[in-house]
């Protein structure tokens, strides 16, 4: 069986500045058939989103699924919250160490695969100020190199 490709449909590129992410993993939805067409349509937002852990599921709180145009009775409320899918092993787990001091679930993507909505959730440890600035850092002096690197070639 060929893999299928994966079509992003929203990015939280704001959990990767203020987290180190430690682990990475992917989950199913449960969703109504109005809000999966709505974010086949790219009509969601996962940034203000958080994930908690409640007798042994978890849940996305604040994830926004902007109501379907033509869903009329059919939709839901756009900030509702969503149970995620995985395996109670991994929930266990993640658990564990949401138990250690400073760790979280944040929301890194959302994608489809196929007929499938997938959501990826990583294991989050806060950045502190200072962390972020070294970032920042990094960033701007990877942009000179490439500049310096493209003044070259030409």
């Amino acid at each position: 069986m060929a893999e299928e490709a994966r079509k992003l449909v929203a990015n939280n590129k704001k959990a990767r500045f203020d987290y180190f992410i430690e682990a990475e993993y992917e989950a199913g939805m449960v969703l109504h058939g109005t809000e999966v067409k709505s974010i086949r349509m790219g009509k969601c937002s996962i940034k203000e989103g958080f994930i908690r852990i409640e007798n042994g599921e978890v849940f996305i709180y604040n994830m926004n699924v902007t109501p379907y145009e033509k869903g009329n009775i059919f939709n839901k409320d756009p900030l509702r919250t969503k149970k995620l899918l995985l395996h109670q092993f991994e929930i266990n787990k993640l658990a564990g160490q949401m138990a250690v001091k400073g760790y979280t679930l944040v929301p890194l993507q959302l994608y489809l695969i196929g007929n499938l909505v997938k959501l990826q959730i990583g294991l989050a440890k806060g950045k502190k100020l200072y962390d972020k600035r070294h970032d920042i850092a990094k960033k701007d002096q990877q942009r000179e190199i490439q500049k310096d690197f493209k003044v070259q070639n030409m």
